[in-house]
């Protein structure tokens, strides 16, 4: 049912066309609405930036300040639950906009990564070749509708719960509305530009995943390329050291396109590991402490898609880590022992730079592993048994 209204999530058969940027289609598409990307017809583009400028200035600084007008003005009227329930939010919306500010500066980059899987791509010549990038993009796509589904949910669900309690969602400041005189309209309010920030929000996330994933694609397919190195006997030795040398340039450029990409992806997931543990944090101590059952369900959905902001990128580079010594094996593994000594030759020297890992760092202080990620998820845990050993949440209670 999924798959009929958005058929990119579903392979594409071969007789289809199908490139890898295709697996950044819904991800562009609504990108392209909030204006981060460019007008199709440069005659608007005056009309585009000045759309972009209004998202930007709503969701970047509009709704971080109406969120933190409401803790100054009305601090006393929260009970501790709506307060850290507030703050969960309030604390991930002010990272939302460092994280949104380097995406939307970081389009022309993105772009030109885009080109290098262009040229990739023109290396796929064999159906095997071109049944693999049509399943990667298909994956990319379904991880964008994946978190696209998850993300959304978290906000029609803490609206339901919410006005069934008859409280506001998120105690957000709307200019010219009177949050208790017209608490429908207020609340329709908040939920509009919460539904704007968390589509923001889930762009930024996938970026990094979806620009990753087909990375992993074309290393899958040169594991595939260095494998049949020198496989066929009627090929001379010329030919054979032609097809190494194509494989050093797909290496090259597989490492071109990574390297354009690691400006873009060190802020936001720098900031991404920054808030997983404060935010956390909070959303446990809110839920172990001070939430209902209805609340607690809410905070459960919050706390699975913060998870979701560093867990799937995380496991991704571990996987590609992994990659960069299976590629080192299959060039090792090849039928090379009866080469000519150019070859070899040239064998090694490709065969150092294959067992050099892609390793991406977050803010050029954590490498982006799991391994940073659980750490970043025990601070949270570290911060509950704080809190429950000093019984400060009893105080509040």
């Amino acid at each position: 049912m999924l798959s009929k209204l958005f058929p990119w999530i579903k392979e594409k058969p071969l007789s289809e066309p199908c490139q890898s940027r295709d697996a950044f289609t819904y991800l562009d598409r609504v990108m392209w609405t909030f204006g981060w990307t460019e007008p199709e017809n440069k005659r608007w583009t005056w009309l585009y930036n000045l759309w972009a400028l209004f998202t930007s200035l709503l969701i970047f600084i509009f709704l971080p300040i109406s969120m933190g007008y409401e803790y100054i003005k009305r601090f006393k009227s929260f009970s501790a639950g709506e307060f850290l329930s507030s703050l969960e939010i309030g604390v991930n919306i002010y990272g939302n906009s460092f994280k949104c500010g380097f995406t939307l500066i970081a389009f022309r980059k993105r772009e030109k990564a885009k080109n290098i899987l262009d040229k990739l791509d023109e290396r796929c010549l064999m159906d095997e070749e071109k049944s693999t990038v049509h399943r990667y993009v298909a994956m990319g796509n379904f991880c964008y509708m994946v978190y696209h589904i998850c993300y959304w949910f978290f906000v029609f669900v803490n609206v339901l719960v919410i006005l069934v309690k008859g409280r506001h969602a998120w105690r957000m400041f709307v200019p010219l509305i009177n949050s208790e005189q017209h608490f429908v309209v207020s609340n329709f309010a908040e939920f509009t530009m919460m539904l704007l920030a968390v589509t923001m929000d889930q762009c930024t996330d996938t970026v990094p995943l979806v620009s990753m994933l087909m990375a992993r694609c074309h290393m899958s397919l040169l594991k595939e390329r260095l494998k049949n190195l020198r496989s066929d006997p009627g090929k001379s030795n010329d030919e054979d050291l032609q097809e190494l040398t194509q494989c050093i340039r797909d290496h090259r450029m597989i490492l071109d396109y990574v390297n354009l990409l690691r400006d873009v992806l060190s802020g936001t997931i720098f900031a991404q590991f920054l808030l997983i543990g404060v935010v956390l944090g909070l959303s446990l101590i809110n839920l172990m402490f001070f939430s209902t059952l209805w609340t607690g369900f809410g905070t459960c959905v919050f706390m699975f898609d913060v998870c979701m902001e560093t867990f799937p990128f995380c496991y991704l580079c571990n996987m590609i880590i992994d990659d960069c010594q299976e590629l080192a094996n299959c060039l090792f593994h090849s039928n090379w022992t009866s080469a000519d000594r150019r070859y070899k030759s040239t064998m090694v020297y490709f065969l150092h730079n294959l067992q050099q890992p892609i390793i991406l760092m977050a803010g050029g202080v954590f490498p982006v592993c799991m391994q940073t990620n659980l750490s970043m998820v025990k601070l949270a845990f570290s911060v509950v048994t704080v809190i429950k050993q000093f019984n400060i949440a009893e105080k509040f209670q």
